[in-house]
């Protein structure tokens, strides 16, 4: 007698369930594909206690002939595909013809359906798969599904799903990246009989602002590319809206909700320093390909696919977002509400305020047109170029600069700051009445910031971040181009180091030599600095190998980086300019010019910001001339 046995189709629509239906936010899936399949332009979603108890779906589709209605509950019964070769010019959602097999195998299900021909609607009631009610009833053309009680007869997969908070958050995510891939559909969605939300119009920034907040779309780069391989649109988010989820990534492939470490790692490597450690940024993004080109019969969630050509996409999508990213001005700016009436009441703070990057309507300034703005001053002179590449000699003169030298009167905590530049402004007049000077204005403040006035208004650089941003793209270029970068000490320091620093020295000794570090062996863990790159600063070059091999091993531990940006992040971290470090006009100034000279002057190496604007426009604003 044979042991193997072929299983009933009701174990075998159980176990099918496994995969296909993993919670509640699996039904609400399956359930929308078929909505979107049907041709509804109207889809309204309700649940109770997070799926658990009820989830409803309500379309305006094609419905579905009492044949079709009875066939659609079977295993393998699919009206989107005829043969294997369909797969290759797919263009519905589902195609699989398991997920209402699954679905109502484990949930007390209810199907009513009517098409336009019909006066007369269908219902259909199953009970763990099986048949238990058939019925006619009045309704409106398209197809309701209710699903009641969902893993009441698999205990055990019940048992396992989360806290309602967190089924909820599932199904809402589900349904929201629905809601922004399909904007011509007419979406609501009700949780415990309570409205989430109704979108009537095709306005796909407005649901963004519902989603996220109210002026969420304000902060979005348009992006928009298409060739007769791939088509790529929709937007990205600028650097100030990361996140450390990536559940707020949206990859749609042919209109399909998709999950692909390939976009992910290309999204995240086109930003690159612009973004805080272990963050990513804000993508909705709909790529268009042949759909012979991508397979998406991975896993019957269909969540995975599988390009033919995945390096030919990348070598596409990557050049393609890295551009619309460069092509921005991330400097923030220091905004002012619109509405905000600033009175001269005492009790007035500064909430009212905040930090945030605003987009300039119908114009992306580059990282070119910022440093013409500030070259340009207070002058009339529109054009300046973008400094050249800094030159091998120390960043930073101790001569004078050239012409009149500005008055470098530091502004101190409890100084009236208008007060102060007014005051260095008239000696400045005073001091060398040179109508030829084209020098911009700068001040330090606390020894901290540098204050820029700009032909569009202020501009605010942390001293600090932005030498590191100097010199962390000049380590970069000297290892990677291996440009001689050593300065030979007249006295050689000696360093003795730990057993573990010692490890992590020679784990990095070659690119130390390549960075400008001239070492000889001198004893078994001691070191000899015969040279040091020429940066840095003289007195400082046993502190800082050390501190750099500090900072490189915390890197190491917490971040995956490559093994020359680590170093060069570390090198810049720890040699840079400190905040409190009083500068010379010509430092500030020289210092200035190296950033604009850098290819990403707007953030340091680790994420933060380095510049922040505030505009006359909102200067204005804030005392109330406009």
């Amino acid at each position: 007698m044979a042991i193997i046995a072929r299983l009933p189709d009701i174990v075998a629509n159980k176990i099918s369930a496994g995969e296909v239906v993993q919670r509640p936010a699996s039904v609400v899936k399956e359930l929308i594909e078929n909505c979107i399949d049907a041709g509804a332009d109207k889809i309204t979603v309700a649940i109770k206690d997070a799926g658990k108890e009820l989830i409803r779906l309500v379309d305006n589709g094609a419905g579905m002939l009492r044949e079709d209605a009875l066939l659609c509950v079977e295993r393998f019964a699919t009206s989107k595909i005829t043969g294997v070769e369909d797969l290759d010019t797919l263009q519905s959602l589902g195609f699989r013809g398991e997920a209402l097999a699954s679905i109502s195998s484990v949930s007390h299900f209810e199907l009513k359906t009517r098409t336009a021909k019909e006066l007369l609607g269908l219902r259909l009631r199953y009970e763990g798969g099986i048949l238990a009610e058939e019925s006619g009833v009045q309704g409106e053309q398209g197809t309701t599904i209710s699903v009641r009680n969902l893993f009441y007869n698999v205990p055990a997969r019940r048992k396992f799903l989360k806290s309602n908070a967190t089924e909820y958050q599932h199904i809402f995510e589900i349904v929201k990246s629905f809601a922004l891939a399909y904007p011509e559909i007419e979406w609501r969605m009700y949780s415990d009989d309570e409205e989430l939300f109704h979108f009537k119009t095709p306005d796909i920034l407005e649901r963004l602002n519902v989603f996220y907040g109210n002026d969420f779309s304000a902060s979005m780069i348009e992006l928009s590319e298409e060739n007769d391989y791939l088509s790529i649109r929709g937007f990205l988010g600028k650097p100030v809206m990361q996140k450390r989820r990536k559940l707020d990534q949206y990859f749609f492939i042919n209109r399909r909700l998709v999950q692909n470490r390939m976009l992910s790692q290309a999204v995240q490597q086109a930003y690159g320093d612009l973004l805080v450690e272990r963050q990513t940024p804000f993508v909705l993004l709909f790529l268009g390909i042949d759909p012979s080109r991508v397979d998406v019969n991975v896993h019957p969630a269909k969540l995975e696919i599988r390009f033919d050509d995945e390096r030919s996409v990348r070598n596409m999508f990557y050049p393609v977002v890295k551009r619309t990213i460069q092509l921005q001005d991330f400097s923030p700016d220091f905004l002012a509400r619109e509405n905000d009436e600033f009175n001269s009441l005492p009790s007035r703070e500064s909430s009212f305020r905040k930090l945030a990057f605003q987009d300039i309507p119908n114009r992306a300034m580059s990282t070119g047109d910022l440093y013409a703005n500030y070259r340009a001053g207070a002058f009339d002179e529109p054009s300046y170029s973008r400094p050249s590449a800094m030159k091998k000699e120390d960043m930073f003169s101790s001569q004078s600069a050239s012409g009149y030298v500005l008055p470098d009167r530091e502004l101190r905590e409890g100084d009236d700051v208008l007060s102060s530049l007014l005051l260095s402004r008239l000696s400045e007049d005073e001091a060398v009445p040179n109508p030829q000077e084209t020098e911009p204005k700068i001040w330090q403040l606390h020894n901290k910031y540098l204050i820029c006035q700009i032909r569009t208004g202020l501009m605010i650089i942390d001293q600090h971040v932005a030498h590191e941003r100097v010199l962390y793209e000049r380590a970069v270029d000297v290892m990677n181009q291996n440009v001689p970068n050593s300065q030979q000490l007249l006295f050689p320091q000696k360093v003795e180091f730990r057993p573990w620093e010692y490890e992590v020295f020679e784990e990095i000794r070659e690119d130390l030599n390549r960075l400008g570090f001239n070492l000889r062996m001198f004893g078994k863990q001691t070191v000899m600095i015969e040279g040091v790159p020429q940066d840095v600063k003289p007195g400082t070059e046993v502190t800082i190998l050390q501190d750099m091999i500090a900072e490189y091993q915390d890197n190491a531990s917490r971040l995956k980086l490559d093994r020359r940006d680590n170093l060069a992040k570390s090198y810049s971290c720890r040699n840079a300019i400190m905040a409190g470090q009083k500068l010379t006009l010509e430092e500030m100034r020289t210092l200035i010019d190296n950033l604009f000279a850098t290819r990403e002057p707007y953030s340091c190496p680790h994420g933060r910001p380095v510049i922040i604007k505030l505009s006359l426009d909102q200067l204005d604003r804030m005392f109330g001339r406009k």
